[in-house]
């Protein structure tokens, strides 16, 4: 990317995504939601397209792109429906993180049903008891010969009941990060089981459950890199997990924004269109001027982790703070613009602003992005 503008094939993408979401997601995304229809055959459709496994090697079947391209794609996507968007992105964090750390054989096992959706892939990380704090893990894996015995409970899990392949963070050592590992679990395997589903807020498109694992037995080929590497693997994912969801959350937010100057132009008040009084306009302005702000860093810090930079890390948290932040407040505000009609079900707009609240949430909450930042300038200005 030539700075402050894409290529002609970035473009392209984006175009495709933009397309695929006004065709295939926005139509039916508020029925999506009122049912809690988990849309599996259309996000098929999106894997024919290259779509579920886009940052992952060719050789296996991946779209082999850069987390810019998966970026553009995952804004485009979401202003169809940030929930299906925002699996997508789950699966898609999930499939990479068996192509980066798994073996050859796990890769030729798994990914090529991964990348058409045949096989559906969920992430493992968050537990009843140990959320931000994801060091302090309790479930745990013991060495039973070619086994490993799983026992323990992770919740929140996006896709739980539904996916297929469940990549699992497990303590397989002592406290602490480093002793930490990585299955990856299938659903049928003996001892795993799921929890009801949640009732929620938003994401109604993607079913939330908790994943149990009662003396499950997982084949120790399903390790991911050695024992110990667990904590790395989970956090090199979030890196580009945080970066989808922010993305997201712009997407999200831009359909909110169309809305509301499709709204905003149609509606009249005191004699005129509310679009012509300057206060509103100044709004309206504000709105647009905070999502191209917030895009513009997300794919400063996208470029930074496709270039492997140092500073990678800090860039993901501040850009996935600044831009689920952003988002949410664009569909808010977006909401107010249509007075009650925001609220009523019909506009789409209400379900936007339940659907993005939850993004200021996962991926590491907000307060944590911030943690993360303020370590690293803390730790510098002590070097």
């Amino acid at each position: 990317m030539t700075q402050f503008s894409l290529t002609d094939d970035q473009i392209a993408v984006r175009d495709m995504a933009l397309a695929f979401a006004a065709e295939n997601l926005a139509p039916h995304a508020l029925e999506w939601d009122e049912k809690k229809h988990f849309p599996v055959d259309v996000m098929r459709e999106a894997a024919a397209l290259g779509m579920a496994a886009i940052y992952t090697r060719d050789d296996v079947g991946g779209s082999g792109m850069t987390r810019l391209d998966a970026a553009l794609i995952f804004e485009a996507l979401a202003t169809g429906c940030p929930a299906v968007s925002a699996y997508l992105s789950i699966h898609n964090m999930a499939t990479w993180m068996i192509d980066r750390y798994g073996s050859d054989e796990q890769r030729q096992r798994y990914i090529p049903r991964l990348v058409t959706m045949e096989l559906i892939a969920s992430y493992c990380l968050t537990e009843p008891g140990s959320g931000s704090d994801a060091a302090a893990l309790k479930t745990k894996a013991v060495r039973d010969g070619d086994h490993y015995i799983v026992n323990g409970v992770k919740q929140f899990i996006s896709g739980a009941g539904t996916s297929d392949v469940y990549v699992t963070m497990v303590r397989t050592g002592g406290d602490g990060p480093s002793g930490i590992s990585t299955l990856v679990i299938e659903k049928d395997m003996p001892g795993v089981s799921f929890g009801a589903q949640e009732k929620k807020m938003g994401w109604n498109a993607q079913p939330t459950a908790a994943v149990i694992f009662e003396d499950a037995r997982v084949p120790v080929a399903n390790l991911l890199s050695d024992e110990g590497m667990g904590f790395k693997i989970a956090m090199s994912g979030l890196d580009g997990g945080r970066i989808n969801i922010g993305a997201c959350s712009l997407g999200g937010a831009q359909s909110a924004l169309d809305k509301a100057l499709s709204y905003a132009n149609d509606r009249k008040a005191f004699g005129k269109r509310i679009s012509d009084f300057q206060a509103l306009q100044f709004k309206l302005a504000d709105m647009a001027t905070e999502l191209e702000c917030a895009r513009t860093f997300l794919w400063r810090a996208a470029a930074a982790l496709d270039a492997k930079a140092l500073d990678a890390t800090r860039l993901c948290a501040m850009a996935k703070r600044m831009a689920t932040d952003v988002g949410f407040q664009v569909a808010n505000d977006a909401l107010q613009i249509h007075g009650g009609y925001g609220y009523l079900a019909d506009y789409g707009v209400e379900k936007i602003v339940r659907d993005l609240r939850v993004h200021q949430i996962l991926e590491g909450t907000n307060e944590i992005m911030r943690l993360i930042v303020a370590r690293d300038l803390v730790g510098r200005g002590n070097r």
